[in-house]
């Protein structure tokens, strides 16, 4: 599979009205967006919410950002996968990932360990299942330097969640050439400072907590001084976009600058995940000036 462009990550794509999710999956691929991402995490009908889209639509990818491993069974997993993909050929990405430490032991205390080994051995299952998922249809959420090698050694590349055009060069040069990169950029159409970043501190509510995230903005030249007080100023800065299409725009760009092949937006609406809200007035704004862009050669 590949993917170009710019997509939208939704968590109202896969957990809110169905009629509304077909509704604005069909929209989304009217205004130009080349790909749907959609949670994975949570409940096991996540197949069955990806068809929906893709039934709705005739050309966008549909992409799981990401499927908790700890919650699918591979081979099950595996036998979905080619059942979609039957259906809807060379549209459909399976991103994978390890989750948190936090939330998968809130389920199963003790359960979360071994996070590099635990996904070697889980694309393991994928590749024995009876119906093994192809490297080019999976995908990796990868952010620290081992975990974007497994990455690039097994999969078709990385999906960095939570990150910026300076992690997207890391990752690039983590990867080489070939694998591709596909970064989430969360973003505010806000021109106020004061309201743009309120609503940024209210998306780092839940990720402040999580170990994986934190360590990776320590890596990108972050502090707990930044972590304080629901973040500073220069994290929210530094990891949200806001301001008008222009702006918003220009940071996608850096991260196909910096060598992203895909990169899906997040429209931040104060919800966790924007379960719930479709910021559909947002991505018809953001569309003329998202659309265009694309990697450079």
């Amino acid at each position: 599979m590949e993917l170009s462009g710019v997509g939208v990550w939704s968590g109202a794509l896969r957990y809110g009205d169905r009629a509304e999710r077909e509704t604005a999956a069909a929209e989304l691929e009217a205004l130009g967006y080349s790909a749907i991402w959609v949670p994975g995490g949570a409940g096991g009908a996540v197949f069955d919410d990806c068809r929906v889209l893709l039934d709705a639509t005739s050309r966008v990818a549909v992409a799981t950002g990401i499927l908790n491993l700890w919650m699918h069974d591979a081979a099950e997993v595996a036998a979905d996968h080619v059942a979609v993909t039957a259906d809807h050929p060379g549209r459909f990405l399976l991103g994978i990932g390890i989750s948190h430490s936090l939330l998968v032991d809130a389920q199963e205390p003790g359960t979360y360990a071994r996070p590099l080994a635990t996904t070697r051995a889980y694309l393991d299952a994928l590749d024995a299942a009876p119906t093994p998922v192809p490297v080019a249809e999976r995908a990796l959420a990868a952010l620290g330097p081992k975990m974007l090698e497994l990455a690039r050694d097994r999969t078709r590349g990385a999906h960095p969640y939570l990150a910026n055009p300076e992690h997207t060069r890391i990752a690039r040069e983590a990867l080489g050439d070939g694998p591709l990169l596909l970064p989430e950029q969360p973003v505010v159409l806000e021109t106020d400072p004061e309201k743009a970043r309120a609503l940024g501190r209210k998306h780092f509510e839940i990720y402040l907590q999580l170990v994986n995230y934190t360590n990776n903005l320590r890596r990108l030249g972050f502090t707990d001084d930044d972590f304080a007080d629901g973040g500073s100023d220069r994290l929210v800065d530094g990891i949200v976009v806001w301001g008008d299409e222009a702006t918003i725009a220009r940071r996608v760009q850096e991260h196909f600058d910096a060598g992203a092949d895909h990169v899906c937006i997040q429209v931040v609406t104060g919800e966790r995940g924007g379960v719930g809200t479709f910021p559909r007035e947002q991505w018809r704004a953001l569309a003329p000036a998202l659309t265009q862009l694309a990697a450079r050669g």
